[in-house]
């Protein structure tokens, strides 16, 4: 079904792997497309709570864009092609389903940009973070000086951006880019440790509360407020809130059905 991505799922865990490891992982038009696909089919999917995005061996998560695409592009083509990368991306972020980033190895440019578009970045302490395009002559294009900066703070944001330095997945935990860093031979164990924990938390809830966490970042904290008091407001109107409540008082674990 797809040819640059390799997608299956388990447990309620979907699982989506960047398939080109001949060339670490690049991004070209056929993965984004097959990307969105991918989160489209799992979105549809009441089996998968929670999906894991990772890279094909053991040398790259995603080097970046495909270079290949990009070098002879016109300027309306080159906006274009931001376009589809920034709506996959953002498409990630805004899914009601968590996402987690295992960072197996490089994670450069459009790589970087795909790992913060996921709700927790775990890494293997040997992967390269970095936004390499002012190498280049570039900018980071798929969402990269926006989302760094919410991330690590403007000022490590414009060094990373303007240097084109790369860092390790312990330097990049250190400064808030990473959630963890552990081995690499048991970094997809720690993914699906923390998904399988979060699958087996009330999806309704969970994603009132994802929701409430992204757009933090967008409004005053007022605002926030409000948005906040009334996704409580709709949890307590579910039957997951009431099997919630009930378990905890039976002492017993709770079983949600997202409704």
């Amino acid at each position: 079904m797809y040819q640059t991505i390799l997608y299956e799922k388990k447990d309620g865990i979907g699982l989506i792997k960047i398939n080109r490891p001949h060339i670490y992982n690049a991004l070209s038009k056929e993965v984004l497309r097959e990307l969105l696909n991918a989160v489209n089919e799992l979105e549809q999917d009441s089996e998968v709570k929670v999906f894991i995005i990772t890279g094909s061996g053991e040398k790259a998560f995603v080097s970046g864009a495909d270079i290949n695409e990009l070098q002879n592009l016109t300027p309306a083509e080159a906006v274009n092609q931001m376009y589809l990368g920034q709506q996959v991306f953002s498409r990630i972020e805004q899914s009601p389903k968590p996402s987690i980033a295992a960072v197996n190895g490089y994670a450069l440019g459009g790589g970087c940009e795909l790992a913060m578009a996921c709700d927790i970045r775990i890494a293997a302490r040997n992967a390269k973070f970095g936004q390499p395009e002012i190498n280049l002559g570039n900018i980071p294009g798929w969402g990269g000086t926006q989302r760094l900066p919410r991330l690590v703070g403007t000022a490590k944001a414009k060094e990373l951006i303007l240097t084109g330095d790369m860092i390790t997945g312990e330097e990049a935990v250190a400064i808030g880019l990473c959630n963890h860093a552990v081995d690499l031979e048991v970094l997809m164990d720690k993914a699906f440790e923390m998904a399988k924990k979060i699958a087996r938390r009330g999806p309704l809830s969970v994603a009132y509360a994802k929701k409430a966490v992204h757009f933090s970042q967008e409004m005053s904290v007022e605002a926030g407020m409000v948005m906040e008091a009334f996704s409580v407001g709709l949890c307590v109107s579910t039957e997951d809130q009431t099997e919630g409540v009930n378990a905890f008082l039976e002492k017993r674990k709770p079983v949600f059905e997202g409704k």
